[in-house]
């Protein structure tokens, strides 16, 4: 049992490689029963700063897991400032015990540091990596990634840039520009119904936003825009091996197309 988090489409593929069926996490959320038993079960999710999506967060400090082998995989761009240790802090405060924990590096698909057009010139091994934690994990080899004070500092002194913005800073990271043309399709890959149709176009919700950027990534007319300067603006990402619908099937939180 397998369960992921995605925004871009990343997250999903790495899940993929490891469990043929994964569950994506935002629509069991959905549901009212968040009582899980398996032989082994799994979480595949992105980290920003450092850190799991809230949502990530919340479903795990609400949900019981009955297993005898619990494991993370977390999806980094560039730097994962000890992701790995924070993770495994995070789940014991919520009562799971974790038996591995990795890092997987792939294309960063944050607006405002990376040139999408950049990242995907990248080769970072991702097929050679993700095979090597898949085979970790079917033989249930028990390990957490290593992590550095190099790592720690890195998050320390992201922690210590967040001081100098408003708690929800990020709540108003995006805006959506006079291009849109009403598609709808925005709000249909966020995870947390954070953008919704009003009168034909879209309006983004700040509150729940995950910031995962799959709004902005996705819109066919880049009509959804960063209020804070970006490396390309005329750039965007989609994982290649995964398909704009299966985001949606993951996110979808509308009251039609659920799948």
């Amino acid at each position: 049992m397998l369960f992921y988090f995605t925004g871009t489409g990343n997250s999903l593929y790495a899940a993929k490689g490891i469990e043929k069926n994964p569950l994506s996490i935002p629509q069991v959320m959905r549901g009212t029963e968040l009582d899980f038993s398996a032989e082994q079960i799994g979480i595949v999710a992105p980290i920003y700063g450092h850190e799991v999506p809230h949502m990530v967060k919340e479903f795990l400090r609400r949900a019981k897991f009955h297993t005898d082998y619990f494991y993370m995989v977390l999806t980094y761009g560039s730097r994962h400032g000890g992701a790995a240790e924070l993770a495994y802090l995070l789940c014991r405060s919520c009562g799971i015990r974790l038996s591995y924990i990795n890092v997987l590096m792939m294309a960063d698909n944050w607006l405002p540091g990376f040139d999408m057009e950049e990242q995907i010139k990248l080769d970072k091994r991702v097929e050679e990596h993700l095979a090597v934690i898949a085979a970790d994990i079917q033989s249930r080899r028990k390990m957490i990634a290593p992590v550095t004070d190099a790592d720690r500092a890195a998050h320390a002194q992201f922690l210590e840039g967040m001081k100098h913005l408003p708690p929800d800073a990020w709540q108003h990271l995006l805006r959506v520009t006079d291009d849109c043309t009403g598609c709808g399709l925005c709000a249909r890959v966020c995870p947390s119904a954070s953008v919704r149709m009003e009168g034909g176009r879209a309006v983004h919700i700040p509150g729940n936003c995950q910031t995962c950027l799959a709004c902005a990534h996705l819109c066919p007319q880049k009509a959804v825009q960063l209020n804070i300067p970006e490396k390309n603006p005329n750039a965007r990402y989609r994982n290649p091996y995964i398909t704009v619908n299966e985001i949606i099937q993951a996110n979808n939180q509308t009251q039609t197309d659920q799948s």
